[in-house]
């Protein structure tokens, strides 16, 4: 008999795991289900459902750290810390849009497990890298405690950070400790109209080898809605330095064409459509995440349009391509193909059906060592592979 599972704490959520290790039953691991439709279809007739464990542990703005429950909206952590002119610098995108759902709907659990991070990460990281301390229950039915709220941690295994990007594969973490920093007191982008691929990824990396402290770099090709190409580099930081390394900056790049100024509101927006895939998100064609050295970005998508139809743009001064398939095939094939031919990186399917998520590996394979030891570390964390089995490789 299917059952669904709501703990209300770490001791149910235990309670939860040990009956499923004593039945041999998996379990999808769930919270809003915001993020259900990404990675491969879970091979579970049993729920966790995590919502339940939602709330603020405690919140110290003056030490810079938030505890919360894992199934807490980000929604509502990012207003929370936003009321006392903070902010989570690792921006984590809202995969809301582009898999045709409402925006806002994901948990801080759901942003830890995928490792999520927008365009700031060029310079502040991604969610592993903000997070403190955790506390999870095992495959095993096994309560531990990791971390502390301090930001260094040098005793024994990293294991938050170890569980970030997991997937809910390893563990199911209960309650979070992050660090939060101070809001910027403004912002502006920097951008540069009709360069092609090429040339802004020259701009772009030209930028983040400048002084400017830029905390965000993405090329907009030409082609979104009659729009011409549009290079943007981000500045944040106090209203006098913003201005005086915008200046600085576009004395850089003043060979690259005239530089045009995005005030604070406009490039919020802007901002935030890229780190939600706005773009492309339209639609239901294949989309895959690419993460390939900057210096390739534009090498890579030229060789995917000679083979099919492609819509792309690019973040993280063009290590990031989203890319979507306009013919609505997958192409897993030539995407790895040619990443590989660009000098390796990784591609990740995260928009198609079900079946189709089924039918290829949705994360990029491992090599034979990494893969032994991603086996491995599953063994330890969950020996009869209990918790979210299938999610990120078959059968495993």
């Amino acid at each position: 008999m299917d059952a669904t599972f709501k703990p209300r704490d770490t001791r149910e959520t235990c309670e939860a795991v040990k009956w499923a290790v004593a039945e041999e039953q998996p379990l999808e691991i769930v919270g809003t289900r915001s993020k259900q439709a990404l990675g491969r279809p879970v091979q579970a007739a049993q729920v966790l459902d995590l919502s339940g464990l939602s709330g603020i542990v405690a919140y110290e703005p003056d030490e810079l750290v938030l505890t919360l429950k894992a199934g807490t909206p980000i929604a509502e952590v990012e207003a929370l810390v936003a009321s006392s002119g903070q902010e989570l610098s690792f921006e984590p995108m809202d995969y809301g849009p582009l898999l045709g759902q409402e925006s806002g709907k994901g948990t801080i659990g759901g942003v830890l497990a995928a490792n999520l991070a927008g365009p700031r990460r060029i310079k502040y990281g991604a969610a592993r890298d903000h997070i403190l301390g955790m506390e999870a229950v095992s495959g095993r039915g096994e309560v531990f405690n990791s971390g502390g709220k301090v930001v260094k941690n040098v005793t024994g295994y990293d294991l938050p950070r170890a569980l970030c990007g997991s997937w809910g594969t390893l563990a199911v973490a209960t309650t979070v400790t992050v660090k939060v920093n101070p809001r910027p007191e403004t912002s502006a982008t920097l951008a540069l109209a009709g360069l092609t691929d090429t040339q802004a990824i020259e701009a772009m990396c030209m930028a983040m080898g400048s002084s400017a402290e830029v905390s965000g770099a993405a090329h907009l090709p030409s082609g979104r809605q009659g729009e011409g190409a549009l290079t943007v580099l981000r500045l944040e930081g106090f209203a006098t330095s913003v201005e005086y390394r915008f200046d600085s900056l576009g004395k850089v790049l003043a060979g690259l064409g005239s530089a045009e100024r995005i005030e604070e509101a406009a490039s919020q927006k802007l901002w935030g459509d890229i780190r939600d895939c706005a773009p492309i998100a339209s639609g239901q064609d294949p989309v895959w995440r690419i993460s390939v050295a900057p210096t390739v970005g534009a090498k890579l998508v030229e060789a995917l349009q000679a083979l099919f139809a492609v819509e792309a743009y690019y973040d993280w001064s063009g290590g990031l391509v989203w890319l979507k398939c306009l013919d609505g095939v997958l192409h897993d094939t030539e995407v790895r193909s040619v990443i590989a031919q660009c000098g390796g990186g990784h591609a990740t399917l995260v928009r198609a059906d079900a079946s189709k998520r089924s039918s290829v590996p949705v994360f990029q394979p491992q090599p034979a060592p990494l893969a032994a030891l991603a086996k491995r570390l599953k063994h330890q964390f969950d020996p009869i592979g209990i918790l979210n089995p299938g999610r990120m490789t078959a059968g495993v």
